[in-house]
């Protein structure tokens, strides 16, 4: 299992149109990919699962991938996240 631990920078928190991205992203993947926050962990490849997690600014997220691709799959979500400056 691999897994990066990140903090929410975006002012509005993890809002709809980020996490759309990084749902679309996920579901490119076999991996199973989830997302921890406030020890709630929900499916990355679930909208309305990420959404449900309420994700505020400065929140530290965990996102943990395992399977056959889950390196390319972690490393893949960050990027994304990344590029939208949604983490730090």
């Amino acid at each position: 299992m691999k897994q990066v631990t990140v903090t929410v920078v975006d002012p509005v928190g993890l809002h709809a149109r980020p996490a759309t991205v990084a749902v679309n992203a996920a579901s490119k993947f076999k991996s199973e990919i989830n997302v921890a926050f406030k020890g709630r962990e929900v499916n990355m490849k679930s909208i309305m699962g990420v959404m449900s997690l309420g994700i505020p600014t400065q929140s530290e997220i965990t996102i943990s991938c395992s399977g056959e691709d889950e390196g390319a799959a972690v490393a893949a979500i960050e990027e994304v996240l990344r590029a939208q400056k949604i983490i730090a």
